[in-house]
């Protein structure tokens, strides 16, 4: 009898990672599709930059800078083109400029155009995020949203494994042209985004009950309870930053753990997401279930700070076992805070506003990525325990602060609903 439940339960498990025919497995798809390309450029592109352009580390720090700044400009415009017209073409354009801009990496010979194509590329990639988000919001029933996000962010990670194995080939190769050829690839990936997209099917923005023009109403700027929230979900994605820049630091700097665990700490965050996120995203149905998912991503991360810290100066016998604990910690608030982030993302928004809100949620998102790199490196690893310290108290604040907000702002829209605004 037990045995049958098990069976049941890891049957129900698997049948869950796999997306349903039509547009869920068309999404999932294309979202496979875009993370193999960004796992060959992200994987390959400094190395490139390095060793073929002939650009110092601080001009190819100097230009990500700039170009993530970039990325934050055009999200909210492009958010409100989707309550026009539509999710589905601004993100077949954008999927489309993308792969010229990847094939135009092939021409940057010094740092004026590396910004330049690098700030054009920020701005598709920033906005083509609230934009999928946005389509996954007019294809599916709200049942449906946030499981059909989890799908497409575990096949991201299938994506991402596949993308980075294929950049070690040509890193491994270390020539012009195996550099190039990944840039092709890249290009002809989101070429194939382009031509994904365009096959979900097109459905006409849903009309906000007043009868107003959502390009005409209110930018979504100017809900600060949303904005708010929106910067607390950045606060709670610095374990990006931690997992990328962090911990690898960390490792070399602060423990006697070999540098070699740093392989085996991202291998067993991939494996983790692609085969629990799903599972983790099944409370953020509600706004107010993706809230409590917020808050419990604040302890956790917040657990997994204090994890990392106790490692330091540590033998490797008590080190490795820390590390590989608090990334287990670190990816379970990491299951947490994506699901709670759809949720609020997807649930808070005014009917016919979601392009526009889209693009706002997505500014927490584009600051994380512009100062948690920094923020990490130079604050938290370089002081050693009290910076983890500090890094812990900073989540524990945020995620605590998600469900009195949200209720807020299910508050204000409720409020709006009965004046007719």
């Amino acid at each position: 009898m037990a045995d049958s439940r098990v069976v049941s339960s890891v049957r129900s498990w698997a049948g869950g990672l796999v997306p349903e025919r039509g547009t869920a497995r068309t999404l999932a798809l294309l979202t496979m599709v875009q993370a193999v390309g960004f796992g060959l450029f992200l994987s390959a592109s400094t190395i490139f930059l390095r060793r073929s352009v002939g650009l110092s580390a601080g001009e190819v720090g100097v230009g990500l800078s700039v170009a993530g700044l970039a990325g934050l400009l055009l999200t909210v415009p492009i958010g409100r083109a989707a309550d026009r017209w539509g999710a589905r073409l601004p993100l077949v354009a954008v999927y489309a400029l993308l792969a010229v801009l990847f094939a135009g990496y092939t021409m940057v010979s010094g740092l004026v155009s590396f910004v330049l194509i690098a700030s054009a590329i920020s701005i598709c990639e920033t906005s083509s995020t609230p934009l999928r988000m946005t389509l996954t919001y007019e294809a599916f029933e709200p049942a449906a949203r946030v499981r059909v996000s989890a799908q497409m962010r575990s096949f991201f990670n299938v994506g991402i494994v596949f993308g980075a194995a294929m950049a070690s080939v040509a890193v491994a190769m270390d020539s012009r042209e195996a550099f190039v050829a990944v840039m092709v690839v890249t290009a002809a990936c989101h070429a194939g985004c382009a031509l994904i997209a365009a096959r979900v099917p097109a459905r006409r923005p849903q009309v906000p009950s007043d009868g107003r023009d959502p390009v005409r109403s209110r930018s979504g700027l100017r809900d600060l309870r949303f904005v708010s929230l929106a910067l607390l979900c950045g606060v709670l994605e610095l374990y990006q930053p931690i997992l990328t820049v962090g911990l690898p630091l960390w490792i070399m700097d602060h423990t006697e753990a070999p540098t070699s665990v740093y392989s085996i700490l991202l291998i067993l965050n991939t494996v983790l997401v692609i085969a629990l996120q799903v599972v983790a995203s099944r409370a953020a149905e509600t706004a107010t279930g993706a809230a409590t998912l917020l808050r419990r991503a604040g302890l956790l991360l917040a657990l997994g700070c204090l994890v990392f810290a106790f490692s330091e100066a540590t033998s490797p016998m008590v080190a490795v076992p820390l590390l590989l604990l608090g990334t287990a910690v670190l990816v379970w608030g990491e299951l947490s805070q994506a699901a709670g982030s759809w949720g609020v993302s997807l649930h808070l928004p005014p009917p016919g506003r979601q392009g526009d809100y889209q693009g706002v949620f997505a500014l927490g998102r584009g600051l994380q990525q512009t100062v948690g790199p920094f923020l990490v490196a130079t604050v938290v690893v370089s002081n050693g325990q009290p910076g983890w310290w500090g890094l812990a108290a900073l989540f524990v604040l945020a995620g605590v602060a998600c469900p009195p907000l949200t209720r807020a702002a299910q508050n204000r829209r409720s409020d709006l609903a009965l004046a007719g605004r």
